[in-house]
């Protein structure tokens, strides 16, 4: 009994080892291999894009944290809640706080408004404060300790350790401040900068009821702790979070950052799922009939799953060694182009990309493969001698979409731009393919050569099958470009917000007798500058004599839009300025106003409309004649309300002028400082150059991004057109056997997959477009552009594509029938 156990034993361990070896001499030497490698080439793909992903979103976030100095900031009009603070302290969150507000600072030989920020000694939890003081730099604010803007010595008279009174307390100069992390971008309301330690803020008497403050606590922690404390926490009025996705320019430019990151990594992951489909489905029919001749010869459903399954676990175990290995190569070299932006040292990527490639891929796999595969073992014995003999049906093999569907819309989840793009794609392609069949349709009328209307006749011949392979060459295209496009909008958009030529410098509060001798003296120094303009503060106070204002200062109208709450800057133009663009209107006339394109939507605003103002308690009134769009992040001076002159010129106003330095010109910034004392210079060459820094950092990532993007829809386009070439030899034998040269067989296969190429590069132009302007206009709310470069690009890469494929297969496919 023990030696017949014994010899079932290796019976089972020679028959295992004989199927192991037969299972990898399938893998490699039967048609599986395209399969592995098509699982390589995700595993890869995605393990590179999520690990560039986790870099540069982690990059992004570091920087825009930096920005507001921690990771998130509560700001609110009254003092900080003693519970907000211990509900932080519980989660175990670091935590400081500032106070901000304006006073008059006194020196010995002037005064001067300033702006006051009382800090704690954690401040800044993120960034880098530099203050230079005469024993060097230093990050820190010390009790005692007095730091102002370099300009305020100017203005104020006084060196380091001179004594400056602000409020009621006299401290010492401690230095200057060279840079702070918080960044602000309203020229309008810039004081120069002073900061002081909180142990001295009740010293200076400075916050009396009825002053202008606000408060602000800074928190540092998880994301998870981040959001507990926001969930926790009841906003009132005048109260709000600061994220690095809230802060104007830079918060903008990131959050549409990361919605392009996550579009991108999910056309990649549909575009190398498509060709993993197409490669088993490809291996499905050329192991048919070893399948059904396995079945003749005894073999049953449970050792044929067993066969199968050795060859998927050898599959999936190469996969994810090479696949794993080529992504983290590929994404060493996605780094190399932003080696010069990106910090040191990089943010670790963790096991998170790894994981998701190999989840992705095993979710991918499982109906990709799955189906197919359960089809195959499901083929009749018969199928021997009747190849066309269906298999038998059985439905519940698409029970194995449902995970990977689940999971699909688990992670698209809330993500409007996701589900824009995966909807509008499929009524597109629906769309397309009847597009399709149309052109083919209409070349039929048309009288050909005998090649070309072999090769007519042959697409026309199955109009099912032509529409979808139109339909699947089309969208592989379209996303393509659509992933490509999206980047040159987003770039586009970021270099009109800050361009290399933006102003960096602002000068405020210049008389009106100054002005002109201020700009002759820009002038003469060859500083490109923009135009003067006359500030003067004010309200709106009704629209068509309908009052925006109650006795309270607040109304309906006032809680939907913040520029009700405040005074807003006025001016007056005969021109209008030449980075504003004109919607509706005219500009010009007599008594009127041109109004800002957004506040006009939010308060209802419409041409011809009254409006009254108000100006130091003095009312008037002027009609609306244009509506214009303002882009407000691109650092030039705009305005909510632009008069014409006769409106407005006689009130009091100062001026105002935007002008950029160079390197090198530094002395200009301290030469004017010093010639007009009175005049605010607000120096923002240092935020500026961080913003670029960051911008470039981003886009230099999104461009790679969207090559990695471009080369997944370029595998999935050949490896359309190489299997559907290897699906014509039985078609091209036929030929061969009824007489065909040569020659016409090649001219056929020229004519068809020309034709092929030329229509689905249109059709995919025509979708792109459709796309990207969907996904432009309610996904990342950017202006609509069109792409004529697109056009002619698209066409002429499907027609590359065709030759590179056609040549390299063509003498393949007719080398059998030599002889």
């Amino acid at each position: 009994m023990t030696d017949l156990s014994e010899t079932s034993q290796v019976r089972g361990e020679v028959k295992g080892g004989l199927l192991n070896r037969w299972s990898w001499r399938e893998l490699w030497h039967g048609q599986l291999w395209p399969v592995a490698a098509a699982l390589t080439i995700i595993i890869a793909c995605v393990f590179s894009l999520a690990a560039l992903v986790v870099r540069v979103e982690k990059i992004m976030v570091e920087q825009g944290r930096s920005m507001i100095a921690a990771d998130l900031v509560f700001r609110s009009a009254n003092p900080i809640e003693p519970a907000l603070l211990e509900r932080a302290a519980a989660l175990g969150l670091t935590e400081s706080q500032q106070v901000r507000f304006g006073t008059m600072a006194f020196s010995d030989e002037a005064m001067q408004l300033v702006s006051v920020k009382s800090v704690g000694d954690a401040f800044p939890l993120r960034g880098e404060l530099q203050l230079e003081g005469p024993d060097g730099m230093r990050s820190r604010v010390a009790p005692g300790e007095l730091w102002l803007a370099e300009r305020l010595l100017g203005l104020l008279a006084v060196e380091p350790g001179d004594t400056v009174a602000i409020g009621d307390a006299e401290l010492a100069v401690s230095g200057v401040i060279r840079q702070e992390p918080e960044l602000s971008f309203n020229p309008f309301s810039q004081m120069p900068g002073v900061i002081i330690h909180a142990d001295d803020l009740g010293r200076t008497g400075a916050i009396q009821p009825g002053s202008r403050v606000q408060y602000r606590a800074y928190f540092n922690g998880s994301d998870s702790q981040l959001e507990q404390l926001q969930a926790a926490t009841e906003l009132a009025p005048g109260q709000r979070w600061l994220s690095e996705t809230s802060q104007g320019r830079t918060g903008d430019v990131i959050e549409k950052a990361r919605q392009y990151l996550s579009l991108t990594l999910v056309l990649v992951i549909m575009m190398a799922s498509a060709t993993l489909v197409l490669t088993c489905s490809h291996y499905v029919n050329t192991r048919t009939d070893t399948v059904a001749m396995m079945k003749s010869l005894g073999a049953g459903r449970k050792w044929l799953w067993q066969w199968l399954a050795r060859q998927l676990v050898m599959l999936f175990t190469v996969a994810a060694v090479v696949g794993g290995a080529a992504g983290y190569g590929l994404e060493f070299l996605l780094r190399l182009p932003l080696k010069d932006v990106l910090p040191a040292p990089l943010p670790a990527i963790g096991w998170t990309p790894l994981l998701i490639s190999m989840l992705v891929a095993l979710l991918v796999a499982l109906p990709g493969l799955g189906i197919p595969l359960w089809r195959l073992v499901d083929a009749p014995a018969l199928a021997v001698l009747q190849r066309e003999l269906p298999a038998r049906s059985d439905r519940r093999r698409y029970g194995l979409l449902v995970l990977p569907v689940v999971m699909a819309l688990w992670f698209a989840g809330g993500n409007s731009l996701v589900w824009l793009t995966l909807v509008g794609i499929s009524g597109l392609l629906v769309m397309l393919a009847g597009m399709g069949l149309l052109w083919v349709a209409m070349l039929r009328q048309v009288k050909w050569g005998a090649a070309m209307q072999l090769a007519v006749s042959r697409i026309s011949r199955s109009p099912l099958a032509t529409g979808a392979q139109l339909a699947a060459l089309t969208s592989s295209l379209m996303l393509l470009a659509v992933i490509w496009l999206l980047r040159t909008d987003l770039l586009a958009d970021w270099q009109q917000t800050l361009p290399a030529d933006a102003p960096n410098v602002f000068a405020l509060n210049i008389a009106d007798d100054q002005q002109g001798a201020y700009l002759a003296a820009l002038d003469s120094a060859g500083v490109e500058r923009s135009d003067g303009y006359p500030v003067i503060r004010g309200r709106i106070t009704h629209i068509n004599q309908k009052g925006l204002l109650t006795t309270e200062g607040n109304d309906q109208a006032g809680e939907q839009d913040e520029s009700l709450r405040r005074e807003l800057n006025f001016t007056w133009r005969d021109t209008m300025p030449i980075h504003n663009e004109l919607l509706e209107g005219t500009w010009g006339g007599r008594q009127g106003v041109s109004v800002e394109s957004g506040i006009a939507e939010r308060l209802g605003i419409g041409l011809g409309d009254s409006l009254s103002f108000s100006v130091n308690s003095q009312p008037f009134s002027a009609t609306v004649t244009s509506i214009r769009k303002v882009e407000w992040r691109n650092m030039r001076p705009n305005f909510y309300f632009i008069f014409t002159p006769d409106v407005m010129a006689a009130l009091p106003a100062t001026w105002l002028v935007s002008f950029r330095v160079e390197a090198g010109q530094d002395a200009l910034v301290n030469q004017l400082g010093r010639d007009y004392p009175t005049v605010s210079l607000l120096d923002l060459r240092i935020m500026a150059t961080r913003i670029q820094g960051i911008m470039q950092q981003i886009s230099l990532s999104l461009s790679v991004l969207a090559g990695v993007g471009v080369a997944s829809g370029l595998l999935l386009v050949m490896t359309l057109l190489r299997l559907s070439l290897a699906q014509r030899r039985q078609e091209i034998k036929l030929y061969r056997t009824l007489g065909a040269s040569r020659k016409r067989i090649a001219a056929t296969v020229w004519g068809e997959y020309g034709m092929m190429a030329l229509i689905a590069g249109g059709m995919a132009v025509l979708g792109a477009e459709a796309v990207v302007a969907a996904l432009v206009k309610w996904g990342f709310e950017l202006p609509l552009r069109w792409h004529p470069g697109l056009w002619l690009a698209v066409p002429v890469l499907s027609l590359l594509l065709v030759v590179v494929i056609v040549r390299s297969m063509i003498a393949s496919l007719l080398e059998p029938l030599k002889g």
